[in-house]
């Protein structure tokens, strides 16, 4: 296995891209909870980025609304179903952690879901920030809920005060 990393700026400050055998395998913000040691993250090389870097920045500057990468999202086989229910999710859309267990066929399983979406390793791509708690609160976000407030903000500008504008918290609703 070999690993290999970059860091870039964002509007959210620097992200830091892994990469495993090539494909891409993670995406960390500064003081991420979950994100691993930084000698695990292999030698620095930005060559295997370039995609990403794109994509990123078309992200970024409001043009794209869905990323088109090949990932590689290791985790136990739940959380793996966890992270391909939040590539569902549509820009601009949110999803209670709820919905995600209903989703995947366990209504009883939304803290498992929440400690699934928790420890995503590939933020904004795999967009765990689109996913609230109930009746529409902003909850725990690995990368602080202040980043996750300027990214749902970004894609919607339906947020304030840390709850979803009125209207905005029924299932699937669209933030725009």
């Amino acid at each position: 296995m070999h690993r290999q990393h970059h860091v870039i700026d964002s509007p959210y400050g620097a992200l830091t891209l892994v990469a495993t055998d090539g494909t891409l395998s993670g995406l960390y913000m500064t003081d991420q909870r979950h994100r691993p040691a930084e000698e695990t993250f292999g030698d620095r090389d930005p060559a295997p980025f370039a995609p990403t870097v794109a994509q990123l920045e078309a992200y970024f500057a409001g043009d794209l609304k869905e990323f088109d990468l090949p990932l590689r999202l290791d985790g136990t086989p739940f959380q793996r179903s966890v992270w391909q229910q939040l590539l569902e999710i549509p820009y601009g859309r949110t999803r209670s952690y709820g919905e995600l267990a209903a989703a995947l066929g366990k209504p009883a399983a939304s803290r498992a879901v929440g400690l699934a979406n928790g420890k995503n390793p590939i933020s904004i791509i795999v967009p765990c920030h689109r996913v609230i708690g109930a009746g529409g609160a902003l909850t725990g976000y690995g990368g602080g809920l202040d980043r996750k407030k300027q990214l749902l903000a970004f894609e919607s500008g339906a947020f304030a005060d840390g709850v979803l504008a009125s209207g905005a918290a029924e299932s699937g609703s669209t933030l725009f």
